[in-house]
């Protein structure tokens, strides 16, 4: 063989050789290449499942933000309403500190001025005189059970400067903590003012921003049993008591019951709606009932010792507030009856009152109040006569005007001018009866 022709073959075969060895490289590359890329697909697989678990997870944080920013949201807008709502509910009254024996705290309140009438009125003689005179005592008996008593020393429409039992009673307060609602339920017991309407919260002469009160002057001393509280931006309170005037015992076994439900939707507004029953009263244990309207209390037109009469009522109050000033309503009606078989002694009574306030600087105010009766048969309202249990009245109205200068709350300056007529049932007119006053109230 040539030369030539043995290097021909030489080339051909190392060709040959490096060709195989250049495929078997390329298909370890590709094998590898291949591997890799598996790799990489199975490393963007868990990282993607990875990213989907973070936004899952992203998102369950934020619904619990959101949740916990409107709990917190709803929890303030409950808490203000609860405060709202517990403003007007029956709640132990405010006291100042008084002072201090240990855990026993006593304090007091009263006023004292001057008051003239025209010739029909009550003062007709421009008489100075102590208007109201208190003590109170507070004191914690256990836990959150605790006691309040007022020994009444001196009230307006008192004819003698005796002393008497005001308000005494045991509270237990926060029983709705056992359910996780503190203010829900609160329970009383003893003797206590009837919760209907809602005047007589401010009846105390330091809280009435006039010296007179409205025509109507729904309030009531009796012992019971009371139980109140408020949730979210209701308010409620209810009530049995004996219903008549003895306050050591009971003439009659039907029981007074008294029921309010008060609602707050703003913070700016407060309605509720009050409902009574006197409880069917007997004249000769009874005599009277212990709830005042017109300056007295509800009275029998009869005189039989037989006879028993009850009162059915209901009122609807609304207040509305501003920066410096309120307006206070009310409108009600009260079904008098009794079973003298001699004559129909049912009497519809019809009354309301209009209250405005409007601070004219901080500590002065100027406020007025129009009220008026309405019973078309007649009935004894006493309004500013001396003429007890009162004159037999179709119509009657006041207008109170006033001045009062707030020193602080412990002290307060009135001065007030009321109008007061109407007509008895007879037809007469009911005048002469117009009211100057002022007084300073206090409290310690």
């Amino acid at each position: 063989m040539s030369a030539p022709s043995k290097i021909l073959r030489l080339g051909i075969f190392l060709a040959a050789c490096n060709f195989c060895v250049d495929s078997r490289l390329a298909a370890q590359d590709a094998g590898d290449l291949k591997k890799e890329i598996e790799e990489l697909r199975e490393q963007n697989r868990l990282l993607q499942q990875q990213l989907q678990q973070q936004r899952e997870m992203i998102d369950k944080l934020s619904s619990k933000v959101s949740g916990l920013q409107q709990t917190n949201e709803q929890s303030q807008n409950d808490l203000r309403a609860l405060k709202a709502s517990l403003e007007n509910a029956p709640v132990l009254p405010q006291k100042p500190k008084g002072l201090s024996l240990g855990n026993v705290v006593i304090s007091g309140e009263g006023a004292a001025g001057f008051l003239e009438s025209q010739r029909a009125g009550i003062y007709p003689n421009a008489a100075f005189a102590v208007d109201e005179a208190r003590l109170f005592v507070d004191a914690p008996i256990w836990s959150d059970v605790y006691f309040y008593g007022e020994v009444d020393l001196q009230t307006r429409e008192e004819p003698d400067l005796g002393v008497y039992l005001g308000e005494l009673y045991l509270q237990w307060e926060n029983l709705g903590q056992l359910w996780d609602q503190d203010q829900t339920l609160n329970l009383r017991v003893g003797q206590f003012y009837t919760p209907f309407g809602e005047e007589y919260q401010n009846r105390f002469a330091i809280d009435n921003v006039l010296i007179t009160h409205s025509l109507s002057d729904l309030w009531g001393l009796n012992p019971g049993l009371e139980l109140y509280g408020a949730w979210k931006s209701l308010s409620y309170v209810v009530a049995v008591q004996n219903g008549g005037i003895n306050t050591l015992n009971d003439g009659t076994a039907d029981k007074l019951v008294v029921g309010r439900i008060g609602y707050d939707p703003v913070s700016w507004l407060h309605v509720s709606v009050s409902g009574m029953r006197t409880g069917q009263l007997s004249v000769a244990n009874d005599a009277i009932s212990s709830e005042w309207i017109g300056g007295g209390f509800f009275t029998p037109l009869g005189t039989p010792a037989t006879i028993i009469f009850q009162a059915n009522m209901a009122e609807v109050d609304a207040q509305t507030k501003w920066p410096g000033g309120y307006l206070r309503l009310a409108g009600g009606y009260a079904g008098y009856d009794d079973n003298n078989p001699a004559v129909d002694d049912h009497r519809d009574i019809y009354y309301y009152y209009a209250e405005a306030l409007q601070h004219l600087v901080p500590k002065l105010y100027a406020a007025a109040r129009w009220s008026q009766i309405r019973v078309p048969n007649g009935y004894p309202i006493v309004g500013d006569s001396p003429a007890f249990p009162g004159l037999i009245t179709g119509d009657l109205w006041r207008m109170s005007l006033g001045l009062g200068y707030r020193f602080s709350e412990r002290l307060l300056l009135k001065i007030e001018y009321a109008f007061e007529q109407g007509r008895l049932a007879s037809g007469s007119l009911r005048d002469h009866d117009n009211l100057f006053a002022a007084e300073l109230a206090f409290k310690f």
